[in-house]
């Protein structure tokens, strides 16, 4: 995704706080991105229909919308590159329905510059195994009961995860996400799947089922 000289292609970034934006954009212009850092969602929403970037980071509270809001404009489930959401302590209520709503990942405030270029390397570098691998994934058959609200595709690469014995720390380091995220797509695979835990979560998943 390399543009215009930049070895590593390009980073928007949306965020209402001119320091925040000035730090992130340093950061990741020393990491060899070309980064173009957006106040408003309009414009940013613009930008990111137009172009494919390496990587997105927006924040949760956004003047006039929120995070939630411009991740559904976006349509952040199907949107080619990882997002990633930044939010405070207090909001990390709202961080988890961008997972949901198919945020990528979450930065909590405070946070390093050099943490946050590091997760999104990861990130990048997991999207690419993630196509590469795309065929291999599809071939893998979990079974889910009847009626059960559909998994999004980051979920079932979880729960993929999961079933072949995979920790939290080992399943986010393999899809470049936090443990934390992956804890909340866990809960959220377990409450649409039924299971009570772990065990019985993939005792369901794989069990065969008559007609299945």
């Amino acid at each position: 995704m390399a543009q215009n000289g930049n070895p590593h292609g390009e980073i928007l970034i949306l965020d209402d706080d001119p320091a925040v934006r000035a730090a992130l954009s340093i950061v990741f212009s020393r990491e060899g991105y070309r980064v173009e850092c957006f106040s408003d969602g309009v414009s940013f929403l613009a930008a990111a229909r137009a172009r494919t970037p390496a990587c997105i980071i927006l924040d949760v509270h956004i003047p006039g919308r929120s995070g939630l809001e411009v991740l559904k404009e976006l349509n952040a489930q199907s949107y080619p590159a990882p997002i990633f959401v930044i939010s405070g302590r207090g909001d990390i209520p709202m961080a988890v329905e961008a997972i949901k709503h198919g945020a990528f990942d979450f930065v909590e405030k405070p946070f390093r510059g050099s943490d946050v270029a590091a997760r999104v390397r990861e990130a990048i570098a997991a999207l690419a195994r993630r196509q590469t691998n795309s065929g291999a994934s599809a071939a893998l058959s979990l079974r889910l009961p009847a009626g059960a609200e559909p998994l999004t595709a980051r979920e079932r690469e979880v729960l993929h995860q999961l079933v072949a014995g995979a920790s939290n720390k080992e399943v986010g380091r393999q899809l470049g996400i936090s443990p934390r995220t992956v804890e909340v797509h866990r809960a959220r695979i377990m409450e649409k799947v039924g299971a009570k835990n772990i065990a019985d979560l993939i005792r369901t998943v794989m069990t065969e089922r008559p007609g299945s």
